[in-house]
C-alpha cells in the first residue's frame, strides 16, 4: 500500500501494524495532515520555531539541541495534532537510548549545601570572638568603675572651683572690647611711622565710594565702602583720594583727625604727604 498526500492514503495509520512501521516524525505529519492543520498552523500554535517542525517531521532531532527539549517538541506538537505523546515518546527513548536520567539536579543541590557548611565555620568563630570581647569589656569596666569611685567625687570637687572661677572669666573679656572700640582708630593712627604717609578712611555716617592711588597712580582700592567699614593706605610719598559722599567719610591723617565739614553727597578729590594734612 503507497502512502500519498490524500486523507485516503493516510487512514491505513490508524491501524496497528501500520502505526507500528511510521516513525515519530511520519507519524507526526500524518496526525497533522488528518487534522487538517499546515506546518505553519502548529508552529505558530505550538511557538516551536518553523524549521525544528520541518526537521522533526524528517525524524531529524538535531536543530532541538538536546534529547531533553527533542522530548518537549515531540509532547508539544503531538498535543497540536490532538495525538497521544506517550507512545512517541517512549518510541524516542527506545531510539536515543532511553529517558535522560535528571542527574543534575542532585550536583547543584550538593554544591549548593556544602557552601554554607563551609562559612559556617567562620561565622561561628567571629561570633564566639564578640562574645568574649564584650564579656572582657564588661568586666573590665565593672572592675574600673568600682576602683574609681572616689576618684570621680574627687574630680566633681576639684572640678567646682575651675568652674566659678570660668563663670568670672568672661567679665574682663566682655569689658575689655568696650573699652578699646574708640581707641583703636587712633591709637593705630597714632603709630603711623614717620617716613610715609598713612591714610584712615571710615565710612562713619553711611556708605560711600571711594578711590586710593599711591604716588605712582598704582590704585590702591576702588569699591564701595559701607557704614562701620575703614580702610587703611600707606605710601612712601602721597596717598591720592577720591570721596563719592565724603559727608558720610571721616578721616585720619598721618595721626591726625581731619575735620573739615564736608556736605553729604559732596565729591572730594584730596592727596596727603608726610607732612601736615593738607588738601590738594
Amino acid at each position: 500500500m503507497s502512502l500519498g498526500n490524500s486523507p485516503e492514503d493516510e487512514r491505513p495509520f490508524e491501524g496497528d501494524r501500520e502505526e507500528d512501521r511510521l516513525s515519530i516524525g511520519r507519524a507526526l505529519q500524518q496526525a497533522r495532515i488528518a487534522a487538517g492543520l499546515t506546518v505553519d498552523d502548529v508552529s505558530t500554535a505550538t511557538r516551536v520555531r518553523l524549521p525544528i517542525v520541518h526537521a522533526i517531521e524528517a525524524d531529524d532531532f538535531g536543530p532541538c539541541g538536546g534529547d531533553v527539549y527533542a522530548r518537549g517538541h515531540i509532547r508539544t506538537l503531538a498535543r497540536a495534532v490532538h495525538l497521544d505523546p506517550a507512545p512517541l515518546l517512549a518510541r524516542f527513548d527506545a531510539d536515543h537510548g532511553g529517558r535522560p536520567a535528571p542527574t543534575p539536579a542532585a550536583p547543584l543541590f550538593e554544591a549548593e549545601r556544602i557552601r554554607p557548611e563551609r562559612r559556617g565555620p567562620n561565622w561561628t568563630a567571629a561570633m564566639v570572638a564578640a562574645i568574649v570581647v564584650v564579656v572582657a569589656f564588661v568586666g573590665f569596666t565593672a572592675f574600673k568603675g568600682g576602683g574609681d569611685g572616689s576618684g570621680a567625687n574627687t574630680q566633681v570637687a576639684d572640678g567646682t572651683k575651675p568652674s566659678t572661677s570660668a563663670t568670672a572669666s568672661p567679665t574682663p573679656k566682655n569689658d575689655k572690647p568696650e573699652v578699646p572700640k574708640p581707641d583703636t582708630s587712633d591709637s593705630a593712627i597714632a603709630a603711623a611711622p614717620q617716613d610715609k604717609v598713612t591714610v584712615q578712611v571710615s565710612a562713619a555716617d553711611g556708605k560711600s565710594w571711594i578711590s586710593a592711588k599711591d604716588h605712582s597712580g598704582r590704585l590702591l582700592f576702588d569699591g564701595l565702602l559701607k557704614q562701620g567699614e575703614s580702610k587703611t593706605f600707606q605710601d612712601n610719598e602721597k596717598v591720592n583720594l577720591v570721596l563719592g559722599d565724603a559727608g558720610a567719610i571721616q578721616l585720619y591723617v598721618n595721626g591726625k583727625k581731619i575735620d573739615d565739614d564736608w556736605q553729604p553727597g559732596a565729591v572730594e578729590r584730596l592727596t596727603y604727604t608726610k607732612g601736615d594734612p593738607q588738601v590738594g
